[in-house]
């Protein structure tokens, strides 16, 4: 066994030692599976950023209330009927700080309803609810390309749910004004959304109060103003598509307690959703469709680089047919004859593994990128290569010289000596 480890070491060193002779076919394989992980690694970045900035968006203590059968805010409406019955559930006659809900003392309780919906409240003892509409709003780049991107009225509690958020500059809208405050992402994205500013959405003009980051997450894809001015703005009086709770002590109990409240509305059938559940939904689905076109161009770039690796490695036997053969007639077996031709392809294949993942890590990681995300707009994020990203880019690079190098690797053992030895160098 000893000596056959030393032949295969033997002819490890001599194949590699005659590499300078075959220095651009060899270079040409290793770019290609430098370019096979780079592509593979760029859509797993891809795919990977868009689930971070989606996670990044949900809180466990805060749930979701859709109408409608949806598990998404495009298509939902939550009835004013259902929001005022919530309401007088939790021993309310309104919802303070939600200027659209107006105290109303002719909600009256009924006793035989349990008083707690599992909604926590606020430092002034009101219920921690915000009711939301998204409006998709068409705005131009700098290059003059239209882009649509969210435009989100909420209730003045809808900042202070949202935990990650905070001001960078300027402040909140008022209620009831025309005012807005704008995503970091869509500040950096386009022109004219500095604080101080005024653009148009639809045939009205909104002044630009603030700017808000929320940690890289999904929201600083959005822009944010009072409810009731985008309500009145594009001609949707009264319309909620979705209500942000904030659940009381133990969210999963809070979350039971809200939905056993919610199937005891008449009317339109309610659903609450863990925010964090909602947008990992929301990720999965983009994700995968990611994942859906980036590996089939990766591993149809994996079979050209496989058949280009089977050519270098059968020109590079051809290239040592005669050294090959001299080292069988001197006792070589059959087995480091093989092995060490493969293990050459294999090295090569890694070495341009190791080059493709560097190149995505220095091109690729932080790069910023959008797609269509919630509510049919635009969501920026950010490309993330993490080390299972490149890890994963990184095996099919290796299995591209495994593959690649297997027939060549088996040419070289059965490489007839006689006629290897009139072969001219």
């Amino acid at each position: 066994m000893s000596s056959v480890l030393k032949q295969i070491f033997l002819m490890i060193r001599v194949n590699l030692g005659s590499l300078p002779r075959r220095l651009w076919i060899s270079l040409s394989m290793v770019l290609s599976v430098a370019l096979v992980v780079a592509v593979l690694a760029g859509f797993l970045a891809m795919a990977r950023g868009f689930e971070t900035a989606l996670a990044g968006a949900g809180s466990p203590d805060i749930a979701v209330v859709l109408g409608g059968g949806t598990n998404q805010e495009t298509g939902s409406e939550v009835p004013a009927e259902a929001i005022r019955s919530l309401a007088a559930m939790s021993g309310d006659t309104g919802i303070a700080r939600n200027p659209g809900i107006a105290r109303n003392p002719g909600i009256t309780r009924n006793p035989g309803i349990p008083r707690d919906p599992g909604i926590a409240r606020d430092g002034a003892g009101e219920l921690a609810l915000s009711r939301e509409i998204v409006v998709p709003v068409d705005v131009r780049q700098g290059d003059g390309a239209e882009q649509t991107l969210s435009l989100r009225g909420m209730d003045v509690a809808g900042p202070a749910l949202r935990e990650r958020a905070r001001l960078s500059q300027g402040r909140l809208f008022s209620p009831g004004a025309r005012e807005i405050v704008v995503g970091a992402r869509i500040a950096d994205t386009f022109p004219g959304f500095a604080v101080g500013d005024t653009i148009r959405f639809g045939a009205l003009d909104w002044r630009i109060v603030g700017h808000f980051t929320s940690g890289g997450g999904a929201f600083e894809s959005e822009i944010w103003a009072d409810l009731q001015a985008v309500q009145s703005a594009f001609d949707r009086h009264g319309q909620v598509q979705s209500l942000r709770v904030r659940l009381e002590g133990d969210p999963p109990g809070a979350l039971a307690a809200l939905r056993e409240r919610l199937s005891s509305l008449p009317g339109t059938p309610l659903a609450a959703v863990p925010e964090a559940d909602l947008y990992a939904g929301q990720a999965e689905r983009t994700e995968s469709l990611i994942r859906l076109f980036g590996w089939p161009i990766a591993l149809l770039m994996a079979v050209g680089a496989a058949a280009g690796a089977l050519n270098t490695m059968m020109s590079s036997v051809s290239d040592r047919a005669r050294e090959i053969a001299t080292l069988r007639l001197l006792g070589f077996a059959r087995l480091p004859a093989f092995t060490a031709t493969w293990v050459e392809a294999v090295l090569l294949s890694a070495l341009g593994a190791a080059a493709g993942a560097i190149a995505s890590r220095l091109a690729f990681d932080g790069w910023q990128a959008s797609t269509m995300g919630a509510n049919n707009t635009k969501m920026a994020f950010q490309l993330v290569v993490t080390p299972d990203v490149i890890w994963t880019a990184g095996l099919l690079g290796l299995a591209v010289g495994v593959i690649g190098g297997a027939l060549p690797a088996l040419a070289t053992a059965r490489l007839p000596m006689r006629v290897a030895l009139r072969a001219r160098g």
